[in-house]
């Protein structure tokens, strides 16, 4: 990064722009702009941030912002790449226990909420409830009455009486 920096104040220094004309039309303070240009990362808090203040620089400079980007992903991937699962895993735990270090008080003292499922379930069989009584219902409602030529059959039978 430091390489990249240096070619950014190179061709700023070559266009013969002062760092407080750099600074105020690329909308970064000065210390942003020095601290970009030395190379020094870690004065920035979000490295997407940089990226995109690195490719804004680098267009102002009338450099190609792509080739500029590029340069400092690779020394992203170099840097990232060197640190180990150990200290990674490290540094997990050590934020681990700064969090328990903290003071705990019952007033600043963060309560999981717990779900209480019983009003849901009582919702659930009231609706089912509900849902077997309008079924029988209608079932009851809706069935065809019996005719009675059905239960004593539709023929007629005609008798004749004889004395």
């Amino acid at each position: 990064m430091k390489e990249l920096g240096e070619y950014l104040k190179q061709t700023r220094i070559s266009n013969g722009v002062s760092i407080e004309e750099a600074a105020e039309d690329n909308n970064l303070s000065i210390s942003q702009l020095e601290n970009i240009e030395s190379g020094n990362v870690r004065a920035f808090k979000d490295v997407y941030k940089l990226k995109e203040y690195i490719k804004a620089y680098s267009k102002y400079l009338g450099l190609d912002p792509n080739d500029v980007s590029d340069e400092f992903n690779e020394f992203l991937f170099e840097h990232t790449s060197k640190i180990s699962l150990d200290d990674i895993l490290q540094a997990k735990k050590q934020l681990e226990e700064k969090e328990d270090k903290k003071i705990k008080s019952p007033y600043t003292k963060e309560y999981k909420k717990s779900i209480n499922y019983r009003p849901i379930l009582y919702i659930l069989a009231g609706l089912i409830i509900i849902g077997v009584i309008v079924y029988i219902t209608i079932m009851i409602f809706n069935k065809e009455p019996v005719h009675s030529e059905v239960l004593c059959g539709s023929r007629e039978e005609n008798y004749e009486f004889t004395n």
